[in-house]
């Protein structure tokens, strides 16, 4: 899905423009529903925020809070071959797991975690985004499609048959995106389905068969399904795999990738994890919901004009101030006028309270917001 950056009439402020085709005899998609449902409930920093909903008779326009780029872009443009240096590394996983946990606490699974779904923004904050294969989920355990995720950040319960996962295909997803985020290189790329599987099994290691036989036949009330045979590999350290990344970090992917998904850690439990508590400078506690910007400054191509745009809508501020202060005066000199008092007996000779700017006589602002696309410029989703 791409997206159109726009600017709003009311704010000024920039959006990006998802635009949704209806079709006449179908009507609107229920992917389309299910995604605006869910984001009008989930406001959090690390969440892309959906600002508006415009419906016409042949599309529906999403208004979105607008991010530079994704986060596979940023990786292009500021990685070494796509590396990210440990400091970065370490504030994007900590805000990829805020709102990943922060989703699972209002019983939200994303399901397509991948770097082309996390957004930047210039302030270096990091939000999910594209929430179209999104479920809510309860009690007791709803029963889902595993055509789900996109294949190289897949879960391996979910690429056997899975119909009841939960909030582990979600923590799986942000192991393989934490992996990357060190090498540089997705960490299992494979094919299809069956060659992803061994992808995994290559590194992780083949589980034992009665845990393959339980995740298969779960969703089988026969049982009968036969059992796929799988090369036997062994384990092979984290630390082999990514030798630059340091024991705390290897410690909380190991905890994160783990083929059993009864095992794996909740995103909740991740932040508390002495990677983020003990490795280098403490990372920042806020209130939930919200979260100050990492400790480095996030390139902005256009800091003059941001800097142009704060000095006019201080002078605008000053301007405002100047006519309440204006109105004031002019209300003053009336009350003493009609006691007979002298109006402008307080101030000094031959000085006149300034005059309210005609501009302002009869202005309304109005409240609903007014979007104008201005340039056809993909900005950060990537492709499915």
């Amino acid at each position: 899905m791409n997206y159109v950056q726009g600017r709003s009439r009311t704010t000024n402020e920039i959006v990006a423009l998802k635009e949704i085709h209806l079709d006449a005899e179908e009507g609107t998609p229920s992917t389309a529903i299910r995604e605006i449902s869910l984001m009008k409930e989930l406001k959090h920093v690390n969440i892309v925020r959906l600002y508006d909903v415009i419906h016409t008779e042949t599309k529906l326009v999403l208004i979105f809070e607008y991010c530079e780029r994704d986060l596979k872009k940023y990786m292009d443009a500021h990685g070494e071959r796509g590396a990210l240096d440990p400091v970065t590394v370490r504030s994007f996983m900590y805000q990829l797991l805020r709102g990943t946990a922060f989703c699972h606490e209002n019983r939200v699974l994303h399901r397509d975690l991948k770097p082309q779904n996390l957004l930047i923004n210039r302030k270096g904050e990091l939000k999910l985004g594209d929430f179209g294969l999104a479920r809510a989920f309860g009690v007791p355990v709803n029963t889902f499609s595993n055509e789900v995720v996109t294949l190289w950040y897949r879960a391996p319960d979910v690429l056997l048959g899975s119909r009841t996962y939960s909030t582990s295909i979600d923590v799986w997803s942000c192991g393989c995106i934490f992996a990357e985020m060190i090498s540089g290189v997705p960490l299992f790329r494979g094919r299809d389905n069956q060659d992803q599987l061994l992808h995994i099994m290559r590194i992780v290691g083949t589980p034992d068969d009665r845990l393959i036989r339980r995740i298969t036949n779960e969703n089988n009330e026969n049982q009968q399904t036969p059992q796929k045979q799988y090369p036997r590999y062994p384990k092979i350290s984290f630390a082999q795999v990514l030798p630059k990344a340091s024991p705390e970090a290897l410690d909380l992917l190991e905890r994160l990738l783990q083929f059993d998904p009864t095992k794996r850690i909740t995103a909740a439990e991740a932040l508390n994890h002495p990677y983020f508590t003990t490795s280098g400078p403490p990372v920042p506690m806020p209130p939930p919901g919200n979260m100050a910007p990492p400790a480095y400054n996030f390139p902005h191509p256009h800091q003059q004009q941001q800097q142009q745009q704060q000095a006019q809508q201080a002078q605008q501020q000053a301007h405002a101030q100047a006519q309440a202060h204006a109105a004031y005066l002019a209300q003053q000199g009336m009350a003493q006028q009609a006691m007979g008092q002298p109006v402008y007996g307080q101030l000094p000779p031959g000085q006149r309270p300034p005059q309210a700017h005609p501009q302002t006589q009869g202005m309304a602002l109005s409240q609903q917001h007014q979007f104008m696309p201005y340039a056809q410029q993909q900005y950060g989703t990537g492709g499915r």
